[in-house]
């Protein structure tokens, strides 16, 4: 039936169309998770224990022995993503309610949603991208570097410096611990890396469906305008900010800042966990969890589009070797070592 194919010709889909689903279920059949006690009545509303899974599994990937160029590639990547991030959360706190937009055409807009949203990349996108393009090994293996802005760690972190959020240090930690235990496990046995580390896209449908549960259609489609904004400036904003390091801090071509400048789907879990650690923001999570969703999709399309165009950009100057180029020089060099 080709069922992940198609549901894959969506930008974001295992992770959107989940989401959906169970803002559909819960919007229809509301109290649905009390009618199915026991296991799966548990399942629909156990997110926390399903992103723990997750962000293990994300840790086992991380390998800290790697050489110092990947790793400042990546430190420059998570950093970048997380400094711009804190900085407009800071900015829009001076002008938006704390409950956030309330009326008008950004209803549902608060600095928890935008925040989310900037915070973190779509490393599946990522990796997709730089390994359609010849000789960026380097790139590719950047990437557990900062898949850890994925969690929640760094947004709690930032609204917390920023005074928009008070979370207790137990609370921070506990947002780290599903990462550090995954780096040590993956760290002193790769063959727990390679067991683990494959769930990080199998366990992405059933968390994204615990968090659609928690929604509601309407919700979703208020929230369809401001994250559809929202995602264009993740792309756009965030990208040249990324490109801007990529290029004059880590000195290569800044093609990675641009494969980075999308919206994580993990990131959609964010705004839920942040309600749970401080219920002050109980009252924003739900559109939040909306825009970001929104975002996902969006950014999931544009990210490819403007990496694309400025591959072509680099090939066009000559800096880069173009697709069909690399695939002559790799049969040469195989032809080569076969004589």
């Amino acid at each position: 039936m080709k069922i992940k194919k198609n549901i894959e010709k969506i930008p974001g889909g295992m992770m959107v169309v989940p989401l959906v689903l169970g803002a559909i279920i819960h919007t229809i059949w509301p109290k649905l998770d009390v009618a199915l006690t026991g296991v799966t009545g548990s399942y629909m509303v156990g997110t926390s224990v399903i992103l723990f899974i997750f962000f293990f599994a994300v840790g086992t990937n991380i390998n800290l022995k790697s050489s110092g160029k990947i790793a400042a590639k990546g430190l420059s990547l998570l950093l970048g993503k997380v400094i711009l991030a804190a900085i407009i959360a800071v900015i829009l706190n001076m002008f938006l309610p704390k409950e956030g937009v309330t009326t008008g055409v950004f209803t549902g807009l608060s600095v928890l949603a935008v925040l989310a949203a900037f915070n973190a990349s779509n490393g599946g996108l990522y990796v997709a991208l730089m390994t359609t393009i010849p000789n960026r090994d380097v790139d590719v293996a950047a990437y557990p570097f900062f898949s850890i802005q994925s969690g929640p760690f760094f947004t709690m972190i930032t609204l917390g410096l920023a005074g928009i959020g008070a979370f207790p240090w137990p609370a921070l930690v506990s947002t780290l611990v599903p990462f550090i235990l995954g780096m040590i496990v993956g760290g002193l046995d790769h063959e727990m890396r390679d067991m683990f580390s494959p769930l990080q896209g199998g366990l992405v449908p059933f968390f994204a469906f615990t968090i659609g549960y928690s929604l509601n259609l309407d919700m979703i489609l208020q929230s369809g305008l401001v994250g559809i904004l929202v995602g264009v400036l993740v792309v756009f904003v965030s990208g040249y900010f990324l490109y801007l390091l990529d290029r004059y801090l880590v000195r290569s071509d800044g093609l990675a800042g641009w494969a980075a400048s999308s919206t994580a789907g993990a990131a959609v879990s964010v705004p839920i966990v942040i309600a749970q650690m401080n219920p002050a923001f109980k009252s924003t999570a739900g559109s939040a969890t909306a825009i970001v969703a929104t975002s996902v999709l969006v950014s999931a399309i544009l990210t490819p589009i403007v990496t694309m165009w400025y591959y072509r950009r680099l090939v066009k100057k000559g800096k880069i070797a173009p697709v069909e180029d690399a695939d002559k020089s790799v049969e040469t060099k195989a032809t080569t070592k076969q004589a």
